[in-house]
């Protein structure tokens, strides 16, 4: 009978990931008899491989439900996920805007104490995170200490990798500028990684959320509220990124009629999906703290 009330026997959709995050799209997010509920309103497309027709949702195993466009939910529906502390977070498609995520806390503090503990040592575990990301998105430990050095490494490597891009999609490529104040003033390629940038920084930012991070602290971004998502999102810089944004702006040169914010949007929304970059950045999140302890808990 329990489990006919929670309607696990005819739960058909599979959790997106092993992390426990369900990506739903374009349906009604209800409750029937105390069981959480989604009813698919259309066929399969590019965003989910669901027919139409009502799912059950084993809520119970799931740490965060991520609602796409076109979907609906209840206030009983969130009354009960809250009780089971199932977060729910509102995205775009694909998971490149993030619209909403109710501060819901994980199972556990471990990620936020080893995170916090990591950030509070600034000569010792700080930059032993940072070189950790460096190293990831480098191939190689380098073996300087000091911030800014690294980013000065970074960076040279950085305008290397512009010009291997621009190269191989076709783009003619007068460096990098970005104007905060009249961001449309950039030509096409510096608009496509403007976009591509917001795109995968929310998934970062869903990323950290999922493993209740805290966003603030950030280990090579510091002033940002977003500053951890952005180190997140720097690990995926070359290869989803920058990629995503050379290609739509390839092929806007070739399709001028093309909008550039909604094409590479959509581009590296479904670079996004294929290579499972989310899931991906919550493993990175975890290996990167792996060695910090968490402390005592009191």
């Amino acid at each position: 009978m329990l489990r006919g009330r929670l309607g696990l026997e005819t739960a058909r959709i599979p959790h997106a990931d092993r992390h426990g995050l369900l990506w739903l799209s374009r349906g009604a997010l209800t409750v029937r008899d105390g069981t959480l509920r989604f009813e698919r309103q259309s066929g399969p497309d590019a965003d989910s491989a669901l027919d139409a027709g009502e799912y059950g949702i084993p809520f119970q195993s799931l740490s965060m439900i991520l609602l796409g466009p076109g979907s609906t939910v209840s206030h009983d529906a969130l009354r009960l996920m809250a009780r089971h502390n199932t977060t729910l977070v509102a995205v775009g498609e694909d998971g490149v805007r993030c619209y909403t995520g109710p501060p819901l806390p994980p199972d556990t503090s471990d990620v936020a104490r080893r995170q916090m503990r990591a950030w509070g040592d600034p000569t010792g575990s700080r930059i032993t995170i940072a070189r950790k990301m460096y190293a990831l998105r480098l191939g190689e430990v380098l073996p300087h200490t000091d911030l800014n050095t690294l980013r000065g490494i970074e960076g040279a490597r950085m305008k290397r990798t512009y010009q291997n891009l621009a190269q191989r999609y076709g783009i003619n490529w007068r460096g990098r500028r970005y104007d905060r104040a009249n961001p449309l003033a950039a030509d096409i390629p510096n608009q496509a990684i403007n976009h591509a940038s917001v795109a995968v920084t929310t998934a970062a930012v869903i990323a950290v959320t999922a493993l209740g991070a805290i966003p603030q602290l950030g280990f090579i971004h510091e002033h940002s509220g977003e500053a951890f998502a952005l180190d997140i999102a720097d690990l995926f810089r070359d290869t989803v990124l920058l990629p995503a944004a050379f290609q739509s702006a390839g092929d806007i040169a070739r399709n001028p009629t093309l909008d550039i914010e909604r094409h590479t949007r959509r581009t590296t929304g479904e670079m996004l999906r294929t290579e499972r970059v989310i899931p991906k950045m919550i493993d990175r999140i975890k290996t990167l703290f792996q060695d910090v302890p968490p402390g005592e808990s009191l």
